[in-house]
């Protein structure tokens, strides 16, 4: 993929001004960054590195083209887009040779919440006649799973658009589509998002269910657990080949209930202390000695109708042990 150049960069170009100015908004722009590469790659690991290399590729300019670019935030965003467009596809190769079941990483509920909904100022206005998706869960498990299912041309248009507020016009560059092509590739991304989602739950009732499956899955009761489970509830397990995990996904209330009461049984110590998630209250798997998981979960009405457990140690750093 080529590198972008002040002549791409045109439509961000200008005199930029004091230098030491210019290096602060540069270094500012990196948890943005992160933010938007977590969305469009679904791992921190991942996010880093289009993160880095999208640096790599601003100091690799002379001093003068820097100088061009009248808003650096714009062009970091700009390159960091096109980076993980090009990952995203070798991304998803790998992912078919993964062991088990994949998942997109669990992370806090205030790690990218401050960058939600921020539209970027690259001088151009973000206003457009088609109503934004409102993403108060812009970094849930429940989105991020429906992100997976889009094409990668998909995915960078609607997180660009719905989630950073960026016209149509400035990513039709970056995904190599016309303005009026990259309005129906963030159309038909909405559409997976609406088809991946069930009627919403406030978040008080998602963690007043939540809570109820805990009780239940301590206490041991496979009907109080059976209660609060959906009867098309689906467990994914993500143990990255590091552990020992449900290969594939579990349907249905009775399987996935007594999926976790044999878990129970044979580590009798688990506990599940609450944690908060960008999905709403979740818990951390741990004994006295170690961590072994993070579960989240979706809820629709009174039940949970889909939950996520996070095993692969790897996907896990963000959780510490109190």
């Amino acid at each position: 993929m080529p590198e972008d150049t002040p002549a791409e960069s045109a439509e961000f170009g200008g005199a930029e001004g004091d230098e030491s100015t210019a290096l602060d908004s540069v270094m500012a722009e990196r948890h943005r960054l992160l933010s938007l590469a977590f969305r469009m790659m679904g791992t921190l690991a991942d996010a880093e590195d289009v993160v880095q290399e999208t640096y790599v590729r601003w100091y690799r300019l002379e001093p003068e083209e820097r100088d061009s670019i009248a808003v650096p935030a714009a062009w970091l965003m700009r390159v960091a887009s096109r980076i993980s467009l090009d990952l995203l596809g070798s991304a998803r190769a790998r992912r078919e040779m993964y062991v088990g079941q994949w998942l997109p990483e669990p992370v806090p509920a205030d790690l990218f919440a401050d960058t939600a909904k921020a539209p970027l100022n690259s001088g151009s206005s973000a206003a457009d006649p088609l109503d934004r998706v409102t993403l108060d869960d812009a970094v849930s498990m429940a989105l991020l799973t429906v992100l997976e299912a889009m094409t990668p041309a998909e995915r960078v248009t609607f997180v660009l658009h719905d989630v950073f507020g960026v016209p149509f016009g400035e990513i039709a560059g970056v995904v190599g589509r016309s303005a009026a092509a990259t309005r129906q590739l963030a159309t038909s991304a909405r559409r997976h998002v609406r088809r991946g989602r069930r009627a919403r739950v406030s978040p008080h009732q998602h963690d007043e269910v939540v809570r109820a499956f805990r009780d239940a899955t301590v206490g041991g009761d496979i009907e109080d657990l059976l209660r609060v489970l959906a009867p098309d509830v689906e467990l994914r397990v993500d143990g990255g080949g590091f552990v020992n995990a449900a290969p594939k996904v579990i349907h249905g209330s009775n399987h996935v209930a007594r999926w976790f009461q044999g878990v129970m049984r044979k580590q009798p110590g688990l506990r599940l202390e609450r944690r908060e998630t960008a999905d709403g209250l979740g818990y951390i798997l741990r004994d006295e000695e170690r961590r072994y998981g993070m579960v989240t979960f979706d809820v629709s009405g009174e039940c949970v109708t889909n939950v996520w457990l996070m095993l692969n140690p790897m996907k896990l750093t963000n959780w510490p042990l109190d």
